[in-house]
């Protein structure tokens, strides 16, 4: 797990990276909680997806956003960490060319900047969100999901409620064929303090699923 120095548009960005098992590996961002918050590419949720993916053969790099850790820069309201995302995402494919695709995954303020860079980048083909802050950012940019992924949610989050984040991503309108699956933590918090084993079984319960849909595709009928 070597530390990598990514150079950013706020200086360096700090990360962790593992290559993947094959030369043609998928690739996965792991994207921390909100850096006023306490987050960091450390903390037990950002650790155990990393973990997860890299389990499973992904090329997997998680970083701190600018101005955490070693990571140069000020905390920008979401625009600056946008843009790191963007940066170490690039930084991943110029490592993975012949990566076939990408998942992002990330934990409350990262699962933000996640579905965001989801909307940007069509070589995304799902995503993990962990607490997604319905309640505190606006997710109409969703408009519509290109790709499926799972939404993880702590049954007793009371930083943000999960019938706020049922209400809003219950409205979010998605592609043809996308699925955007909600599955509720009982016990869970917002940080899934003492629930990360549970939240782990989840996201790989999910990914036994849609990994093998996206290595399997099924054919296309021509219509005539």
């Amino acid at each position: 797990m070597p530390d990598v120095i990514i150079p950013g548009p706020a200086g360096r960005i700090e990360g962790k990276y593992t290559p993947g098992k094959a030369e043609n590996a998928p690739v996965a961002l792991i994207l921390h909680a909100h850096p006023r918050g306490g987050g960091h590419m450390d903390t037990p949720v950002s650790l155990m997806m990393y973990e997860v993916f890299k389990q499973r053969g992904f090329a997997v790099l998680r970083f701190n956003f600018r101005g955490v850790g070693r990571s140069q820069g000020v905390y920008e309201q979401g625009l600056g960490e946008l843009s790191d995302g963007a940066t170490a995402l690039d930084w991943m494919q110029a490592h993975n060319a012949n990566a076939p695709y990408c998942w992002v995954a990330g934990h409350s303020f990262g699962a933000w900047i996640g579905m965001q860079l989801l909307m940007r980048r069509p070589e995304i083909a799902g995503f993990i969100s962990v607490s997604p802050p319905t309640n505190m950012y606006d997710f109409t940019f969703l408009a519509p999901c290109p790709a499926s992924g799972l939404v993880a949610h702590g049954e007793a989050d009371v930083i943000v409620p999960h019938d706020d984040m049922e209400k809003v991503m219950s409205k979010v309108r998605a592609q043809k064929g996308i699925d955007i699956k909600r599955q509720i933590i009982p016990g869970a918090g917002h940080l899934f303090s003492n629930h990360v084993e549970p939240l782990q079984t989840a996201i790989d319960d999910y990914l036994d699923i849609r990994l093998v849909e996206l290595d399997n595709p099924k054919p296309k009928i021509s219509k005539r």
